[in-house]
């Protein structure tokens, strides 16, 4: 009798249990090997896009128990759509593409990576070593390359440096930064717009830098609104364990852009400076 009453008590504490639980258990469960598809905005052509982003996202899976794979986009307009309907769920951004995906989708910053510690960048203008051109004044009435059409920062740049369109004799735009240096070096235009740490890499291949903007809040990874807190906090975490400590985490960082080393918590306010420079080339 009184194993009988043991077994149900067991029995009935069991239950209960269970009933504060389904909640969390069901959770979790939704949440093991989850897909997570991550985009990015154009930096190269997609080849090799998929080169630098495909080490990323083996770091990101191995570390978490999500199922995560790279889809490219064309474009600065496509990678914030892609974000903002949910055909991808955490993006790579320039601040532009993320204000523009704040304001029509509202995606939620995640982390930005960090250059020596801190999450900024600089916009450069670049020209070929040799040509003689040593100042961002000297490029009047000369060509000039220009990225995505709708990466409003980089008239922002020029302007901040003394120039505008109606400044060149022509100008163009390319796309991709890797496409401007090259532009510039096999001489197809006098000089054009670099993220800094692009001139940095074309610097041994011939790129001199002539002007840069002052120190400007990082491309950064946001994450769609809808993305459960779970998977957030893990992709979050993942990203932040990520540095140069150890080979694979260099190996890793390098891949991605052999300036960063490492990544930091950001959040909306960051960009205010950013929102403020661009908005005087908003239509």
């Amino acid at each position: 009798m009184k194993l009988e009453l043991a077994f149900r008590t067991l029995l009935a504490a069991l239950l209960v249990s269970a009933a504060f639980q389904p909640a969390s258990a069901e959770a979790a469960s939704r949440d093991q090997g989850a897909r997570v598809t991550m985009g990015s905005v154009a930096m190269d052509i997609p080849v090799e896009m998929i080169k630098r982003m495909s080490v990323l996202t083996n770091y990101l899976a191995l570390s978490t128990n999500l199922n995560i794979r790279f889809r490219p986009s064309p474009n600065l307009e496509s990678a914030v759509d892609d974000l903002g309907t949910g055909q991808t769920q955490i993006a790579y951004l320039t601040p532009v593409a993320y204000i523009e995906a704040r304001r029509k989708y509202g995606v939620i910053p995640l982390v930005a990576p960090t250059t020596n510690g801190r999450p900024l960048f600089s916009l450069v203008i670049g020209v070929r070593a040799g040509s003689g051109i040593r100042s961002p004044e000297e490029l009047k009435g000369k060509s000039f390359a220009f990225g995505d059409e709708r990466a409003l920062l980089q008239r922002a740049a020029v302007a901040s440096m003394g120039l505008g369109p109606d400044d060149f004799s022509r100008y163009a735009y390319l796309k991709h930064y890797d496409n401007i240096a090259k532009a510039v070096l096999a001489g197809d235009f006098d000089g054009g717009i670099l993220k800094d740490s692009v001139a940095d890499g074309f610097k041994s291949k011939g790129v001199a830098v002539i002007g840069s903007t002052a120190p400007l809040p990082s491309y950064l990874f946001a994450v769609h609104p809808g993305m459960s807190p779970a998977v957030r906090n893990q992709l979050r975490d993942a990203l932040l364990a990520l540095n140069k400590s150890s080979p694979d985490g260099a190996a890793t960082l390098e891949a991605f852009d052999i300036a960063y080393d490492g990544f930091t918590p950001i959040d909306d306010s960051a960009y205010d400076a950013v929102r403020a420079l661009i908005q005087p080339f908003k239509k």
